[in-house]
């Protein structure tokens, strides 16, 4: 029986490798952003928003604030869920509106970064110069903060922060002795009158000095200085965990255990 010859095919044009390549990147490229899809649309405008913001650039007096790029920090990782991006992105149009006149008269800014949503209080309006006392004019202004925080399960941080001029007299004389004491006195304050009058659950609070070392802006000018003389409220993106636990008792290892 006669041997059946095998057939050669001829070898297939040099076009047809880069077509098969092509083909490969594009399918790589759809099944990408297959996967980044959950993240496209409501989180990406929230990064859109918070890196406009750092710019000044957002509209309708959203972020008064001169944030510079390197506080942003945001990047594909850390995106918050579609469902907390709704939520604080809701809490953020509530806030422009309830804090408007504060807005334009520019006591208050709003914005939303990579911690939360954060309502800037402005310590020139609120504090007399060198003093931790609340003024009566920030009074409505904590209720309306209540407000929120009590409608949101966050955790929120009060961040107490100064220029980088020595304390004034009227401080030297209440007995802060650097911006450190100044910034974390103002902060404590604002977060005792949220708790002690208005009835935040204090569970969810807690308070934090940076004194003069995160600038937003230029301390070489009087503008510069007086923004970053400030106290923010961060609602932050992590939910707190406020059910009552009981802490577990540590007992100490006898000294033989030690050895």
């Amino acid at each position: 029986m006669a041997k059946r010859k095998k057939l050669q095919l001829p070898p297939p044009p040099p076009w047809l490798t880069s077509w098969g390549d092509l083909n490969t990147l594009l399918l790589t490229f759809f099944v990408m952003m297959f996967d980044i899809s959950p993240i496209i649309g409501q989180d990406f405008n929230l990064v859109l928003s918070s890196f406009r913001g750092s710019l000044g650039m957002m509209q309708g007096g959203y972020s008064l604030a001169r944030g510079r790029m390197e506080e942003i920090g945001l990047n594909m990782l850390n995106l918050p869920s579609s469902e907390q991006g709704r939520a604080l992105a809701k809490m953020l149009k509530r806030a422009v509106e309830a804090f408007k006149p504060e807005i334009q008269a520019k006591k208050v800014r709003v914005r939303e970064d990579e911690r939360g949503l954060v309502i800037t209080l402005s310590s020139d309006a609120y504090f007399e110069p060198g003093s931790a006392k609340l003024k009566e004019d920030i009074i409505p202004i904590l209720k309306k903060v209540a407000l929120i925080i009590k409608s949101m399960p966050n955790y929120v941080r009060i961040e107490g922060h100064t220029d980088n001029r020595p304390v004034p007299p009227r401080g030297l004389e209440e007995g802060y002795a650097t911006n450190w004491e100044l910034s974390s006195a103002r902060a404590v304050n604002v977060l005792r009158y949220l708790i002690e009058e208005t009835g935040v659950n204090p569970k969810q609070m807690s308070a934090v000095a940076f004194g003069e070392y995160r600038p937003i802006d230029d301390n070489n000018t009087p503008e510069g200085r007086a923004y970053n003389r400030r106290v923010e409220i961060v609602i932050l993106r992590d939910k707190g965990v406020i059910e009552q636990t009981t802490p577990e008792i540590v007992r100490p290892l006898p000294d033989e255990e030690w050895r």
